[in-house]
C-alpha cells in the first residue's frame, strides 16, 4: 500500500493568503478604534508586508495613528491568531486531492496548532485526508524535522517508510528528518523556499514544479 502525505502551507495552498485574510480581520477590529475604513488599514498592512516583512506590521500600523500600546498589540495578534480565515487550494491541489482520493492521504504541518487546525477546517480538507497531524499537539520538539508524526502514520496504516511519500516545500526541514529512515520525499517548487538551494541532506529525492507532476 501507498500513503501520500502533505505539508500544508505553500504546498496546497498559498500561505500568503492567511496572512492578508488575517490582516483583514484586524483592520475590521481596529477601524472603528482609529477611525479610519478597514480596508485602507489592511490594504497599508499588506503594502508594508510586501516590502519589510510580517513581524512588526501591528505594531507599525498602531504606531502611524498614534495608538500603540502593548495591550492593543496584543490584542492585534489574537484577533489574526484565532479569526477564521478565508484560503482555496491551489488549483492542481485541488485537482491532486481529487486524483489520489482513493489513496491513504495525510497531512503534517507545523506551526500554532489552534491556527493550523482553522486553516485545515476552512480549506475543507477534514474529509479528505484520513488525519492531518498538527505536530505541534506533540510538543515543539516534535515538529520537523523529528520524524515523530510520520511513524505515527506507519504505524496507523500499517506500512513501512518506503510505502510513504511526503510532498513538502521547505528544504530546511520538511525532508533531512526523514529521508535517512527510507521515507519517499518529493519538494514542490513554490513559496518562500522555491529558490532556496538545498545540500545533498536537506534536498528531496525528486522535486516538481506542480502537484500535476506527482
Amino acid at each position: 500500500m501507498s500513503v501520500l502525505v502533505f505539508d500544508l502551507d505553500d504546498t496546497l495552498y498559498p500561505e500568503l493568503s492567511y496572512v492578508h485574510s488575517g490582516f483583514r480581520a484586524v483592520a475590521a477590529m481596529l477601524g472603528p478604534l482609529l477611525g479610519v475604513p478597514a480596508e485602507t488599514l489592511a490594504a497599508g498592512m499588506i503594502a508594508e508586508e510586501a516590502v519589510q516583512g510580517r513581524g512588526q506590521v501591528f505594531d507599525n500600523v498602531l504606531k502611524l495613528h498614534g495608538r500603540w500600546s502593548r495591550a492593543l498589540v496584543a490584542a492585534c495578534l489574537r484577533t489574526y491568531r484565532q479569526h477564521k480565515p478565508e484560503l482555496t487550494l491551489f488549483p492542481d491541489a485541488e485537482h491532486c486531492l481529487t486524483r489520489f482520493a482513493d489513496w491513504p492521504l495525510y497531512i503534517v504541518t507545523d506551526g500554532h496548532k489552534e491556527v493550523q487546525a482553522r486553516k485545515v477546517a476552512a480549506l475543507g480538507l477534514t474529509g479528505r485526508v484520513r488525519h492531518a497531524y498538527l505536530t505541534n499537539r506533540y510538543g515543539r520538539h516534535r515538529a520537523k524535522p523529528n520524524p515523530h508524526v510520520f511513524q505515527l502514520i506507519c504505524q496507523r496504516e500499517g506500512v513501512t517508510p518506503a510505502d510513504v511519500t511526503y510532498v513538502g516545500d521547505n528544504v530546511k526541514k520538511d525532508f533531512v528528518g526523514i529521508k535517512p529512515l527510507g521515507f519517499k520525499t518529493v519538494r514542490i517548487l513554490r513559496g518562500n523556499y522555491a529558490h532556496y538551494e538545498a545540500d545533498a541532506a536537506h534536498e528531496a529525492d525528486h522535486s516538481i514544479h506542480t502537484l500535476d507532476e506527482l
